[in-house]
């Protein structure tokens, strides 16, 4: 039986999933305060079972967020001593599209800092990514990405600055691992960040 917690971008939330199968899930949209709603959530849905192993949203998303969703899998996987993995949130939003119809290449658009999207085209089947992870401002990423349809928080704004297309707005959850191919939720648990941190190091 897997964990999977997920807090790296305004949802807040953890699934028990076996295999391809969600045993049961928790998902809320929370925007802030993940620290303060996932470790009970997760405790919510254990409700006395215990894991064989964990898997983590590493991001990109929100820089906090991320941090959260490590901290608390991290601690519980050495508190258990079971297994660690993770995985990203463009490629949870792209695997839960595909299942839910979406043929040929999928464009993943999320919300960045500093008014950027984090982008990432996935296609093929097992899903695998067609491009390195980028971080852009709307009207850079509506040059490069040429899908018609976009998923994501950050679809809108990108299929606006693009002027055509349809935008689907969508945030990961813990379930939607269970979509994943085994290469996609077989990530080193450390952070995905998608961009430079804000603070420079001093000279």
């Amino acid at each position: 039986m897997l964990l999977v917690v997920d807090s790296a971008t305004a949802a807040c939330s953890a699934a028990l999933i076996d295999g391809s199968d969600v045993i049961d899930e928790r998902h809320e949209l929370v925007g802030r305060g993940h620290a303060e709603r996932l470790v009970p959530m997760i405790e919510e849905l254990l409700a006395g079972r215990r894991p064989t192993a964990i898997l983590v949203d590493c991001g990109p998303g929100s820089f906090t967020g991320v941090r959260v969703g490590l901290a608390a899998a991290h601690g519980l996987a050495i508190g258990w001593r079971v297994p660690l993995s993770g995985y990203s949130s463009l490629a949870a939003v792209a695997a839960a599209a595909r299942a839910a119809g979406a043929a040929g290449e999928l464009a993943v658009a999320l919300h960045g800092g500093h008014g950027q999207l984090f982008v990432q085209i996935y296609g093929g089947e097992p899903l695998t990514p067609r491009d390195e992870l980028r971080s852009l401002l709307p009207e850079e990423a509506a040059a490069l990405v040429s899908a018609h349809t976009v998923f994501g928080s950050g679809a809108e704004d990108l299929v606006a600055a693009r002027g055509y297309g349809k935008a689907h707005d969508t945030l990961p959850r813990a379930a939607h691992a269970a979509l994943l191919p085994e290469p996609l939720r077989s990530f080193a648990p450390k952070p995905i960040y998608g961009r430079a941190p804000d603070a420079k190091p001093m000279p």
